[in-house]
């Protein structure tokens, strides 16, 4: 069964906006919890990762750039935690793609 995303994490109701993604249980710094965004040629596609992660001035992920083959037209940005997450707690991203 396909499962849009990883087991350790959920989307549930945000007290930032509308939906948001948490933590079903603890996540170490530094982990990579997989794709949040591709760009094949000049279209940016958000995964469930991308699309329901919400903004902050103060995140607790960052995007880390992918490039998928040399000399391609084709990125990914993979999601990675940049301190420990408690289980329950709202991961969130600083938004470079969009205005806010």
């Amino acid at each position: 069964m396909y499962n849009p995303l990883p087991k350790s994490l959920t989307i549930q109701s945000s007290p930032i906006s509308g939906l948001g993604l948490f933590a079903t249980q603890p996540l170490e710094k530094a982990t990579n919890l997989g794709a949040s965004h591709l760009k094949i040629d000049d279209h940016l596609v958000r995964t469930p990762l991308g699309g329901f992660i919400n903004h902050s001035d103060t995140p607790n992920c960052v995007k880390v750039e992918l490039l998928l083959t040399e000399g391609s037209h084709r990125k990914k940005w993979n999601l990675m935690t940049t301190h420990n997450i408690k289980k329950g707690e709202e991961l969130t991203l600083k938004y470079t793609f969009y205005e806010l």
